[in-house]
């Protein structure tokens, strides 16, 4: 028992490895320039240079971001909130989306959710490490806040990794279905993951009564690692619901290239109301996986369309390397 233990443990440091964002990355403009635009504080103050690359701090908003000031136009009815992935932190994971889509004249917001006790170091804090029922109850308040203080009656959310599927919950079990229009993922994961094998693993322990003590070892540092797990028992009570609400639009853009996402064909789901795009069926030359399509230019301008189908532009096909743009 204690050597599967330890198995559990080591391939969760590998999994919260490879979902560690890409970080690296200048906020990218309309021209793949560079950005220093800071942040805007719910003061209505803008953040110092400093405070937009404290991207491990939990509370530091991506540029653009959470101008709480800012009132949707006729345009762009809809505020924007962008939910983030596992082990990753608002600032992180929106450094180069947040900035452009409020220069495109979106209300941006995003918060870092899941934040759990004990689980960080002097430099960085990682979010999405609770249960997912629990950050959904978060998210539920922000889109209250935000819809507060905007006025609007809905947002639409963009999500990436645990932010595509965590907000499901959301939308199906805390009555979020009415005050969302627009559900954009990338690198979604309806049907969840079977990265490493984890998911046989998983179904092997609860076979031999071991799934507790599993759960233990997970939930000492990311409580919500296992139910990404394909067959966990949240995924089946999320299908069991229905994956899909009718009355909200879905745009769900994934990658061949996904290394976290096993297969990527997770995130491809078919109804009237659900639009799939894989990148590299569009472009060749995209070569993004998981972590870098959150820094991904083609990626960027597929969302731009699908928040606006109306005025929907072609998108260019960019080189785009593994991690994200150059």
């Amino acid at each position: 028992m204690r050597a599967f233990r330890t198995v559990l443990t080591g391939l969760l440091v590998m999994l919260l490895g490879l979902a560690a964002p890409a970080v690296a990355h200048p906020t990218a403009g309309p021209a793949g320039g560079a950005q220093a635009q800071a942040p805007v504080t719910a003061a209505g103050e803008r953040q110092t240079r400093s405070d937009v690359l404290d991207i491990g701090d939990p509370d530091t908003s991506p540029p653009g971001s959470n101008d709480w000031s800012c009132t949707p136009d006729e345009e762009h009815p809809d505020p924007v909130v962008l939910v983030h992935g596992l082990a990753a932190t608002q600032a992180a994971n929106w450094q180069m989306f947040a900035p452009r889509l409020a220069e495109e004249g979106y209300c941006v917001f995003s918060l870092t959710y899941g934040v759990k006790d004990g689980v960080s170091t002097p430099l960085y804090t990682p979010g999405g490490m609770t249960t997912m029922e629990a950050s959904a109850e978060e998210l539920a308040a922000f889109v209250d806040e935000v819809r507060a203080e905007t006025g609007a009656e809905q947002v639409d959310l963009v999500g990436h990794s645990q932010g595509t599927l965590m907000p499901s919950y959301y939308v199906h079990f805390l009555d979020g279905a009415d005050h969302v229009d627009s559900y954009i993922s990338l690198t979604p994961l309806w049907e969840g993951t079977a990265l490493l094998g984890l998911d046989s693993l998983y179904a092997y322990a609860e076979v031999l009564g071991l799934h507790p003590v599993v759960d233990l070892a997970l939930d000492q540092v990311c409580e919500s690692c296992s139910q990404f797990l394909r067959g966990s028992d949240f995924l089946k009570r999320l299908h069991a619901k229905g994956t899909f609400d009718p009355d909200v639009r879905y745009t769900n853009i994934v990658t061949r290239y996904d290394e976290l996402v096993v297969p990527y064909t997770s995130g491809i789901a078919h109804g009237e109301n659900i639009t799939n795009i894989v990148l590299q069926d569009e472009c060749a030359r995209d070569l993004s996986g998981h972590a870098g399509v959150a820094f991904n230019p083609n990626a960027l301008d597929h969302v731009l369309n699908a928040l606006d189908p109306e005025h929907a532009e072609p998108v260019p096909c960019r080189f785009v390397s593994p991690i994200g743009a150059p």
